[in-house]
């Protein structure tokens, strides 16, 4: 069984930052992509980034310049830096994870952002 637990999320004004932590545990191997997802209220979930295993990292084009995403995979722990957020921001941020031999999905709880203009 594989947990993962997202924390960092907050209350945060438009320009400043959060960082976002994911650890992950349990029998993980094979992971495929490591990234972060968000939901906002009324909107369906899309992909803020991800790191493929052995790939450069992905953007949506809505965050780039503004987002890093890094894994430390000794710890199998996630990150995502969000510096310059804006109000357009606010969602519930998921951490999602693709691995093992059938390359299955898994989800952390989600962790709420909230950007005041």
């Amino acid at each position: 069984q594989v947990q993962l637990v997202e924390s960092g999320g907050g209350l945060v004004q438009a320009g400043g930052s959060l960082r976002l932590s994911c650890a992950a545990s349990g029998s993980i191997f094979n992971i495929n992509a490591m990234g972060w997802y968000r939901q906002a209220p009324g909107k369906q979930r899309e992909l803020v980034a991800k790191i493929p295993t052995g790939g450069s990292a992905i953007y949506a084009d809505s965050v780039k310049g503004r987002f890093t995403i890094s894994r430390d995979n000794a710890k199998n722990t996630m990150y995502l830096q969000m510096n310059s957020l804006k109000p357009e921001d606010t969602a519930v941020y998921y951490c999602n994870i693709l691995a093992g031999l059938l390359l299955m999905n898994y989800w952390g709880q989600g962790t709420q952002v909230t950007v005041s203009s």
